[in-house]
């Protein structure tokens, strides 16, 4: 059933419709959460606090997800560190509140800084680790070990070549990202069809 027209829609019928476009939301960025590498919950309580706008206490977040208090504790936890929501007090109320980071670009940055931490500079550590076991020295067949080490290098080249555009892209106070974004946006669409992906 389509919705009443803003025309003729009550302010009651306003409230639930505003409601349900914030629960799909809510329910979206959950299962997006999964590819981030954090869990679903967390991924919801930033999406409640994304949507709304809005500061929320830890009740208040329970009662809109249905969600223990140390779900949301962890979450909320995980998400100052990230970086995508802050602590913030209401006057007279003695309260921790939470509100997340209103602009997309500023939020997008602070994700991308989180999984490049976690994901990339790890492996960078042990791609250094792997080449010190593979010398020029080492047993193996001169053959061998040129191919290893070239395929090593080229991990490792590609990679490190990501960390410096993360620093460069979605540093924390930079607009690289939206500007990357934007010239990427631009290119024709059939620009480096012949080149191997």
């Amino acid at each position: 059933m389509a919705p009443p027209s803003p025309e003729t829609m009550t302010h009651a019928e306003a409230a639930q419709l505003l409601r349900e476009a914030q629960d799909r939301f809510i329910a979206s960025w959950g299962r997006m959460g999964s590819a981030w590498g954090i869990s679903r919950t967390m991924a919801e309580v930033h999406a409640l606090l994304y949507v709304t706008g809005e500061p929320m206490n830890t009740d208040e977040i329970m009662d809109r997800l249905a969600i223990s208090r140390g779900n949301v504790s962890m979450s909320v936890r995980a998400l100052l560190d990230w970086g995508v929501i802050q602590k913030t007090h209401k006057r007279g109320d003695r309260k921790d509140y939470f509100q997340a980071e209103q602009d997309v670009w500023t939020m997008l940055r602070a994700i991308a800084r989180e999984r490049i931490k976690r994901e990339v500079d790890p492996l960078l550590q042990s791609l250094d680790e792997i080449r010190e076991l593979t010398p020029d020295t080492a047993r193996a067949t001169p053959e061998d070990l040129a191919a290893l080490n070239t395929r090593l290098d080229a991990v490792q080249e590609c990679f490190e070549l990501m960390s410096v555009l993360s620093q460069k892209f979605a540093g924390p106070t930079g607009a690289g990202l939206k500007s990357a974004a934007k010239l990427l946006a631009k290119m024709p669409t059939g620009a480096g069809k012949g080149e191997r992906r």
